[in-house]
């Protein structure tokens, strides 16, 4: 499967767990087969077309279930640091996990395709459905969430 990988990821990202990404993935691409008589290649690449159905169908997703958050001893810095750099690197880790599965699916959405994906906002808007200065204006607004959420919660100072 050619594009499986990536719908994974996508879904990953956007789903808390894993069993339900790999569930959404397995629905997309069983929607993409039976919809391919739609698919038009002239007005999308298909991968994008695949993430505008998986990032939709992980959006009604995360409407029917609120996700659980990430356990709080959750630390994926590297053991050979100091304790000190540990504990310091996984409490940054989980305030910024915390916030971004507060931010709206949306923006949390596009920071994926952005971000994590390496789309650019062209094509980010294609998957979401909406304009590239939509997709322009859902990040400014997740970085700022970020930054202020982080900055008030955390004292944390921006780098």
């Amino acid at each position: 499967m050619r594009h499986g990988p990536f719908a994974l990821r996508v879904a990953a990202r956007l789903v808390p767990d894993l069993c339900i990404a790999e569930d959404v993935v397995q629905d997309a691409m069983v929607r993409a087969w039976s919809q391919a008589g739609a698919f038009d290649p002239r007005r999308a690449h298909f991968r994008t077309w695949l993430y505008r159905i998986v990032v939709n169908l992980c959006i009604d997703q995360r409407r029917r279930v609120r996700p659980e958050r990430m356990p709080e001893d959750f630390d994926p810095v590297d053991p050979a640091a100091g304790p000190h750099e540990i504990m310091e690197a996984g409490q940054r880790y989980a305030a910024l996990a915390s916030a971004l599965e507060d931010l709206p699916i949306r923006q949390r959405a596009a920071l994926t395709l952005v971000y994590d994906e390496g789309m650019s906002g062209v094509e980010a808007a294609r998957v979401l459905g909406v304009s590239a200065k939509a997709v322009e204006r859902l990040l400014a607004r997740a970085r700022a969430y970020l930054r202020e959420r982080l900055q008030v919660e955390h004292d944390w100072k921006e780098t």
